[in-house]
């Protein structure tokens, strides 16, 4: 029996990974390997079989004709039914193309899976589903949710998933393709609601500024959610992420604005040191001798200059200091 494949992404530093999903039930199967030989030699049993009962009919018939019916009918009896059973056999020959299984039943009941790929010979008697072990991509449609501020924002996500283990997809769940998709758009709606588009706060978690630290946690939610289905996720990206129409102008004059203020408070940080440095360099090269009301002076003249938007017009001072 193989071990049931529930590999959750790895978690990332400074974020919560743990998955919050509802707890899906136990699994009431698992996948195991199916009894089967290579299908080149069944194969050859049963035309070898074909060619024994059409042989041995044929011997029946010739001592029937010839009067020796004791031994002539049960020939020709034997020679039809293994006839009948060699080409009944057949039909348990299966191809198994690469990047497929085959799951096989008994009479409804789960006997195995077939993953070797090739021709292979199975019991007559059993049905088998082929399913894709294939890795495939599901995307998901513009979702439009509230953010953990209650903006309106717009987002979609690409999953990366595949099948790793046929008996639980088939069997836990009604449609594993239907289940996989409405798992990964009720994540992906989970995440956006939990944190907001960009934090407010310092060193708070964003779906903007912290895409790595939300896509793991969208990984690990989605594994727990799609495990009872026999899903393993690779991995999970936004493809989409931005406000809804109504608000982005509005929110697009708040970053502006946040831009602004930043950019001030950092020329107004430079501005206070060039004065300081300044003032620093006349003392001790004695230049000139200020007081506290030139120095003051001084001070809100170079700051002026330094924090202006436009070039400053120099003033000539053709008196005294104090004139």
């Amino acid at each position: 029996m193989s071990a049931p494949h529930d590999l959750p992404a790895t978690p990332g530093p400074g974020a919560d990974l743990m998955p919050d999903a509802p707890e899906m039930p136990a699994p009431q199967v698992r996948e195991i390997t199916a009894h089967s030989i290579p299908g080149g030699l069944g194969l050859l049993l049963t035309v070898f079989g074909v060619f024994l009962g059409v042989a041995l009919c044929i011997v029946g018939g010739v001592l029937g004709s010839n009067g020796h019916n004791g031994a002539g009918i049960p020939l020709f009896v034997l020679g039809l039914l293994l006839t009948i059973a060699s080409f009944f056999c057949m039909s348990g020959v299966k191809m198994v193309a690469p990047g497929e299984a085959r799951v096989i039943q008994l009479f409804g009941r789960y006997v195995g899976t077939i993953r070797a790929d090739g021709l292979r010979w199975i019991n007559p008697l059993t049905s088998s589903r082929k399913i894709s072990t294939r890795v495939r991509n599901h995307e998901t449609a513009v979702l439009k949710v509230n953010d953990a501020y209650g903006n309106p924002i717009e987002l979609a996500a690409i999953v990366v998933w595949k099948v790793e283990d046929t008996a639980q997809a088939l069997f836990e769940v009604d449609d594993f393709l239907e289940f996989v998709a409405t798992q990964t758009e009720a994540a992906v709606r989970h995440i956006a609601i939990e944190y907001p588009y960009d934090a407010h706060e310092e060193g708070g978690l964003s779906l903007r500024g912290n895409a790595e630290e939300i896509t793991e946690k969208l990984a690990a939610e989605l594994t727990a959610r799609v495990q009872a289905a026999g899903v393993r996720i690779i991995e999970s990206r936004f493809s989409h992420l931005a406000y809804a129409p109504e608000i982005a102008s509005a929110m697009l004059q708040r970053q502006q604005a946040g831009a602004v203020v930043a950019a001030r408070q950092q020329i107004v940080e430079g501005a206070v040191g060039m004065v300081e440095m300044a003032l620093t360099r006349i003392a001790e090269q004695d230049i000139v001798e200020l007081d506290s009301e030139r120095k003051a002076a001084m001070v809100s003249n170079l700051m002026v200059v330094l924090c202006g938007d436009r070039a400053a017009q120099p003033v000539l001072n053709t008196g005294t200091l104090y004139q």
